[in-house]
């Protein structure tokens, strides 16, 4: 069993920033990508950026250029730095953790919202 603790989410204006953190417990040793997902009001859940345990990432293309992620593997902790961000960022964001790039996510933390004004 992998726990997830997602913690930073808030309020933002638009072009403001935010950074989310996601603490890992467990079975740490079956993870090896860690992601971000996010899900708004009516809309899918959708991958917005994974890292590999190399450090290899992935980023959606609407957050490309914007949106950072890393990870500590020491800490066991995934982040999400977010910048310039944009109202239609606003969605409830979920800390993922899967065995591999293409595997569907095996553990979900309880999500953190973000809500960007403008």
């Amino acid at each position: 069993q992998v726990r997830l603790v997602e913690s930073g989410g808030g309020l933002a204006q638009a072009g403001g920033s935010l950074t989310l953190s996601c603490a890992a417990s467990g079975s740490i040793f079956r993870i090896n990508v860690m992601g971000w997902y996010r899900q708004a009001p009516g809309k899918e859940r959708e991958l917005v950026a994974h890292i590999s345990r190399s450090g290899s990432t992935y980023y959606a293309d609407s957050v490309k250029g914007r949106f950072t992620i890393s990870r500590d593997n020491a800490k066991n902790t995934l982040y999400l730095q977010m910048n310039s961000l944009k109202p239609e960022d606003t969605a409830m964001y979920f800390c993922a953790a899967k065995r591999a790039t293409l595997s569907p996510p095996s553990s979900w933390g309880q999500g953190t919202q973000v809500t960007v004004s403008s």
